[in-house]
């Protein structure tokens, strides 16, 4: 059957909206009209090859949607059952899983190698990052599908797959953010985003957004901000000044790049910690001296997906939505057609914007 969806033909080059032919689902496969799909900065970093992808490939990573039909021995979720896309599935038999540690599974992304439909003329295609949410309906391993939660919409349980796992886990998992400590964050894109409205949930007294763009501080200061900083070569000074000379309890950096994890870095209070979120390049190098690292006495630590285990935090994650303590909509600048996804690339690369949501 033929759908529409942005493939990625080569590393390097425009995404194209195209049809794909999109085959029936077989044992262990689930079949998924997707409702909506987030535009990430990790599709954009699949794109220009600082992560390796397969390719041809149809990206994102980041939606929900329908079951429309299962294959053989799917058991959890039938046809007309909603569903959030899990990118990272963890094997269960790994080291990292044994552990407990499912979000560093060495085999979660296995299936991004697999051949799971095949452009018009026949050209094998990838699923970037497993789930290739850039298209009508995409076709995914049982592991890659969990029910959407009572009390979300369809369309904003998409931005749980990714965007809130992270961000949350970042605050509520890596960081461990109490209640009272202070919490910059660097960079209010969607991740950022959801990072400040944990923060918030946390219980943070303080809570600092940084960013390169001034458009972006009345998203900041809705999602949870109590001050808002331009990026420069003056953040950290900024930042201890907000918190009495002494830097913040956690950093959290969203951006991935070199520049903003020093600042982040040197933002952070004696003792305090920092953690890195964001997914930046081999080029991106950060340096420290030795006697630093003694005297601050801080925490760096990286953050994949959040640290999270999606299937015991959605139903959490859930709760503070109806609740609402967390506003998925406001993650979200825009909301695109399919159509759009090549120009909202465009605006990632120039730094504008936030997360941008394609409604299907």
């Amino acid at each position: 059957m033929a759908v529409r969806a942005a493939v990625l033909p080569a590393i390097g080059s425009p995404l194209e909206i195209t049809g794909i032919d999109l085959p029936d689902p077989g044992p262990g496969q689930v079949r998924v009209r997707l409702a909506a799909a987030g535009v990430c900065h990790s599709d954009l970093s699949l794109s220009d090859g600082t992560m390796r992808v397969p390719v041809p490939a149809v990206l994102g990573h980041e939606g929900a949607g329908t079951v429309v039909a299962v294959g053989e021995g799917v058991t959890h979720v039938g046809p007309g059952d909603g569903v959030v896309l899990n990118w990272a599935p963890s094997c269960g038999t790994c080291h990292a899983c044994s552990l407990g540690e499912v979000w560093l599974c060495a085999n979660a992304l296995n299936g991004a190698a697999d051949v799971y439909a095949r452009t018009t003329e026949g050209a094998d295609l990838h699923p970037g990052l497993n789930v290739a949410a850039f298209a009508e309906e995409t076709v995914v391993s049982a592991s890659c599908v969990l029910p959407v939660p009572q009390g979300v919409p369809l369309t904003d349980a998409a931005l749980l797959g990714c965007a809130v796992l992270t961000g949350y886990g970042a605050v509520h998992h890596s960081a461990q953010v109490r209640p009272g400590e202070t919490v910059a964050v660097f960079g209010a894109g969607g991740v950022g985003l959801a990072a400040l409205q944990a923060a918030r949930i946390a219980g943070a007294s303080k809570i600092v957004a940084v960013d390169v763009s001034a458009e972006k501080e009345e998203l900041a200061r809705a999602a949870g901000a109590t001050d808002y900083v331009i990026a420069s070569e003056n953040t950290a000074r900024e930042i201890r000044a907000l918190t009495g000379k002494q830097g913040v309890d956690v950093a959290v950096e969203c951006a991935g790049r070199a520049v903003s994890i020093r600042a982040a870095w040197d933002s952070t209070r004696r003792g305090g910690r920092t953690t890195v979120v964001g997914i930046g390049g081999k080029d991106q190098q950060v340096t420290f001296n030795a006697l630093e690292i003694f005297h601050w006495g801080r925490t760096l630590a990286g953050c994949v997906y959040g640290n999270s285990n999606p299937a015991e935090d959605l139903p959490v994650l859930a709760e503070h939505v109806r609740a609402g303590r967390l506003d998925l909509s406001a993650l979200v600048t825009e909301r695109i057609a399919l159509d759009g996804i090549p120009a909202a690339f465009d605006n990632m690369l120039a730094g504008k914007g936030g997360r941008a949501l394609v409604v299907f």
